[in-house]
């Protein structure tokens, strides 16, 4: 990321990066300050040190005395740190010559903790896992190809790319998903047992691409509709899922009282299935296929840093459209094919939105999808 260098450089606010663990947001912001150069004080949330008196007590002395001899302050895991936010704010206000960094691998905690304080005084980025853009430019077409199988099956942690064997690849994900998947979830949202949270991200994997309903996991789960959906948020917030909402403008045929939930990494949702099995011996090529679609596209909209929100869209009859996406007062319909085959934009879709554009999605043209480039649209 060029701009958080740039950021940096500038000097008036704070660099927030959100994201995954294990996504390579501490790889990305060391690199990043060996350019910039400068002294650095290094703070990492996971663990304890001299700095966390100094840190805790907000005091302007205390911190004017930690921070004398560097340039930078660069705070990792920050939201296990307490009231980071504060302490943050005290030191971009009162000492500019202070440049400050921050990750935070769970937004759990982080809306008191960094984001309100901080609030005009940083700039924020979110950091997925390896995306197909930042793959395209590093891989040739070819080789990008090929790889697709594997990064439907074993996902995109930049681990994954420095490991060899697939045996290794599949302890990797297991020892992620065991060791990192649920730590903030359990410290910061008071669960003490991970059990349900467990089984239901087994269902939640299992209806990828599918509208999932809360009734029918909580019953599922022996648990309240309540507790599902709290559940649901938190997995959210720790960058395990994201959901999709049904789009419509009010219109009694457009279905959207249920969610669709997909995985910020395909890697993880196999794991939890317990299947790494490649696709010839598997049949659910055109939930991976879907999940990878809405993903990548996600990633890359960020990116680009474009003004976006996505959708899916469904009508009491059956019709329907994968992803919906809303940028600059314009909708565009997706339809996603595993394949050859082109699908063929909805007679309904066109009669309700007379103005939107449709592009269907298959293995020919996903490269252009996947990295934000823009289609011409029939509108």
């Amino acid at each position: 990321m060029p701009k958080v260098l740039q950021n940096l450089k500038d000097g008036n606010k704070g660099v927030v990066i959100y994201g995954p663990r294990q996504a390579g947001k501490t790889t990305l912001v060391e690199d990043t300050l060996a350019q910039l150069g400068g002294r650095v004080a290094r703070i990492n949330g996971d663990q304890r040190g001299s700095w966390q008196d100094v840190i805790l007590s907000r005091e302007i002395g205390k911190l004017g005395g930690f921070l004398a001899d560097y340039d930078v302050l660069f705070v990792d895991e920050a939201q296990r740190i307490p009231e980071i936010g504060l302490t943050l704010k005290i030191i971009l206000d009162n000492f500019k010559r202070i440049k400050v960094v921050a990750t935070g691998s769970s937004s759990l905690d982080l809306a008191s903790k960094i984001g309100e304080p901080l609030t005009g005084r940083v700039w924020t980025y979110k950091l997925f896992p390896v995306s197909w853009g930042e793959l395209k430019d590093v891989l040739g077409l070819a080789q990008l190809e090929d790889s697709l199988e594997e990064r439907l099956i074993f996902g995109s942690y930049p681990e994954l790319f420095s490991t060899d064997g697939l045996e290794a690849k599949a302890k990797y994900l297991k020892d992620l998903t065991d060791a990192y998947l649920y730590k903030d979830l359990l410290e910061f949202s008071g669960i003490r047992n991970s059990g349900k949270i467990r089984d239901l991200l087994k269902l939640l994997a299992f209806q990828v691409g599918s509208q999932v309903s809360l009734s029918e996991l909580a019953k599922s789960l022996e648990i309240s509709k309540d507790t599902v959906a709290r559940y649901i948020d938190l997995l959210e917030k720790s960058f395990v899922v994201f959901r999709l909402k049904g789009f419509n403008r009010n219109l009694r045929k457009e279905v959207v009282k249920m969610d669709k939930i997909f995985f910020y990494d395909l890697g993880v949702r196999n794991t939890l299935i317990g299947n790494l099995n490649f696709l010839s011996s598997r049949d659910d090529a055109g939930q991976l296929w879907e999940n990878f679609l809405v993903v990548e596209r996600m990633k890359a909209m960020e990116y680009a840093e474009r003004l976006y929100s996505h959708y899916f869209w469904r009508l009491t009859s059956g019709a329907e459209l994968d992803l919906i996406e809303e940028k600059g007062g314009k909708l565009t319909g997706y339809e996603f094919k595993w394949g050859g085959k082109m699908p063929k934009e909805p007679k309904s879709w066109v009669k309700t939105y007379k103005t939107a554009g449709f592009m269907g999605v298959n293995r020919d043209n996903y490269h252009q999808f996947t990295t934000a480039q823009d289609f011409i649209l029939p509108f």
